[in-house]
């Protein structure tokens, strides 16, 4: 049998983690990263599962949210018989930032 892959977009529900309940929160918040995209864009981006994503944008939205891309595309594979999707592995980790001493040890 032939499965079937795709993704679940958890961009919604970062937003909401984060106190952001309005498309229009984000925008200016990549524009500052250096993505312009249009209020519609945005909307789309917020409300839908996104067919392709460029990296800038992925990468904005990461440092928005505070989130890594796995946090934020959650792959998932289904039979195409109509199959329940199976169960998506655990995330990963997250690395933690290294310190570094000023004394330089």
């Amino acid at each position: 049998m032939a499965k079937k892959t795709g993704c679940v977009w958890h961009l919604r529900r970062l937003m909401a983690e984060r106190d952001m309940y309005a498309t229009t929160d984000l925008r200016p918040l990549l524009a500052e990263r250096g993505v312009a995209l249009s209020r519609e864009q945005v909307y789309r981006l917020v409300t839908r599962t996104p067919e392709r994503l460029s990296l800038a944008t992925l990468a904005a939205l990461c440092d928005i949210l505070g989130c890594g891309p796995g946090e934020l595309i959650e792959p998932v594979t289904a039979a195409r018989a109509g199959s329940v999707p199976a169960a998506p592995p655990a995330p990963p980790p997250r690395p933690v930032r290294a310190r570094v001493a000023a004394d330089g040890k």
